[in-house]
């Protein structure tokens, strides 16, 4: 008997009804945001949640010198590092602005980092968000970052595409920053 888990069986569908009825997937790039923030792995935590919050976004491609992606920082790193006991047993008698200044992004970035390219299917790109509990994947052309698409990129073309997707639902998804 064949054996598929349900995520692996929708996307099998997915690319069957694509070539069977002839429909071209969508690209990356089609989705991709094309403004995208990053940060060095020299520079401070701190400066990865100032650019955060200056650009509303929750995941910074790091790139070195040469503008090569090495890794990549979310809010979720930043949170975590905070949490560490070593850290945490510091809040009170240090601000957070310093504990976050002290540590550079190479420290809490995930290295390596997934990636897509412009012309990757977007189901493909989002098999490997679900698959990988990822929330981002940069997009790189030779080593290059010249996007990111996210799983909410994903989530708010999908609400497009439904017209049976109730209103308060694609208001949510939509509306998140």
């Amino acid at each position: 008997m064949l054996n598929l888990s349900r995520s692996r069986l929708a996307l099998a569908l997915q690319l069957w009804r694509e070539v069977e009825l002839g429909e071209v997937a969508m690209k990356v790039r089609e989705l991709m945001s094309r403004s995208v923030m990053t940060i060095g792995p020299a520079d401070s935590c701190l400066e990865a949640v100032a650019r955060m919050h200056r650009s509303g976004v929750r995941h910074l491609p790091v790139v070195d010198p040469t503008g090569e992606l090495v890794g990549i920082v979310t809010d979720r790193d930043l949170r975590h590092h905070l949490f560490a006991r070593h850290v945490l047993d510091e809040v009170g008698t240090i601000t957070v602005d310093a504990l976050l200044k002290a540590v550079p992004v190479s420290e809490v970035m995930s290295s390596p980092v997934l990636s897509a390219e412009a012309d990757d299917d977007v189901i493909e790109a989002a098999h490997v968000m679900r698959e990988d509990r990822v929330g981002s994947l940069p997009v790189v052309d030779a080593g290059r970052v010249i996007g990111i698409v996210t799983e909410l990129d994903v989530l708010r073309q999908i609400c497009r595409m439904d017209s049976a997707c109730p209103r308060d639902i694609a208001e949510i998804v939509v509306s998140y920053p």
